[in-house]
């Protein structure tokens, strides 16, 4: 499996100290648990703040993209994604859709290695994601999670990643999905990447995901929820926020800062308007949110309870909306992920 080579470049400009003019509403400061590193944060081989995006292994009206093609500013890229093999119950399958491969007149699994390995040599990141909007894995016995494990080994060998993101939109076996995770980490080791990327109610108390991430918290690498497609949730301070502002951004992911280290949380956002249905915000918001959570500043109505500097980064919905919309997105973010502390 690949090991990353390069290490993070150290934040070079300081982060403004002014606020903003609305007035503050404190929350927890969640006993200082996100200012102490995580043992799967340590091990994993991502620089301090990343910028994570999803690679499209199929056609909609995004731009189709060879993974040769996706922009230096992301760290870490889920292939998206890997699917139900209906000839082995609970096991997946992947290869190079043959519409993408149309569409980019001719994309074979052959250039798909070489892609990602001349990338991994440039130091990003490859993890295999599961599930998406239309995908599902059912991990509800025990063989099921015995040939899902085989295969996704298979195909994490096959492809030389790094990891795997767990992008369940549906419902899921926990004990099965836990089960399934501990043993690609045991198989892979401690530069194995486990990442999920939960919808936005998943991860309110009670949420669908809570238990995983309680179940998997000492091996996870980051959880970057999906901050779109939600409407109006209820922050850690019990107030409501309605998507598309900072204040929703960042009194949600107050919500998992009780349960995980701020360097295994980073924000999920869409890369343009057309990438998802609701919750788009200008990459500035974007920043603003990540300045907040990391020092108490450009925050809205909600101001985190203490910084959390060590905020892990940014996921977007995916690399193919960013540059089909010109890299706005990955060049904002990208740059000032290098800019907090």
């Amino acid at each position: 499996m690949h090991i990353r080579r390069i290490t993070a470049a150290i934040a070079a400009a300081a982060i403004p100290l002014t606020m903003t003019a609305a007035p503050a509403v404190a929350a927890p400061d969640n006993g200082g648990k996100a200012n102490q590193p995580s043992a799967a944060a340590e091990s994993a081989a991502l620089p301090e703040h990343q910028l994570t995006g999803y690679w499209q292994n199929f056609v909609n009206d995004a731009e189709p993209l060879r993974v040769s093609d996706i922009p230096d500013n992301y760290d870490l890229v889920a292939l998206a994604f890997a699917q139900s093999d209906a000839a082995s119950p609970g096991a997946v399958k992947f290869s190079v859709d043959s519409r993408l491969s149309d569409a980019l007149g001719g994309y074979s699994d052959a250039q798909l290695k070489a892609d990602i390995a001349e990338k991994q040599s440039q130091g990003t990141d490859f993890v295999m994601s599961i599930g998406g909007a239309k995908g599902s894995v059912d991990l509800s016995t025990e063989q099921r999670v015995t040939n899902f494990v085989d295969s996704m080994t298979t195909i994490i060998e096959n492809y030389d990643l790094d990891g795997l993101d767990i992008d369940l939109e549906h419902s899921f076996d926990t004990a099965g999905m836990t089960s399934a995770a501990r043993q690609l980490r045991n198989h892979f080791g401690s530069d194995f990447i486990l990442t999920m990327a939960p919808q936005t109610l998943y991860v309110q108390p009670g949420g669908s995901y809570m238990q995983l991430i309680d179940n998997l918290s000492d091996i996870i690498t980051t959880v970057h929820t999906q901050y779109y497609n939600s409407g109006s949730m209820l922050g850690c301070d019990q107030q409501v926020y309605s998507q598309g502002s900072v204040d929703f951004i960042t009194a949600q992911a107050c919500i998992l800062l009780d349960k995980l280290s701020a360097d295994q949380i980073a924000l999920g956002l869409p890369a343009a308007p057309s990438a998802a249905g609701s919750g788009y915000v200008q990459p500035s918001v974007v920043t603003d949110a990540l300045d907040c959570l990391a020092s108490t500043t450009d925050c809205g109505q909600f101001v985190p309870g203490q910084p959390h500097p060590s905020i892990s980064g940014v996921m977007t919905w995916s690399i193919n909306w960013d540059v089909s919309n010109g890299t706005t997105f990955s060049t904002t973010v990208g740059n000032h992920l290098e800019t907090l502390p």
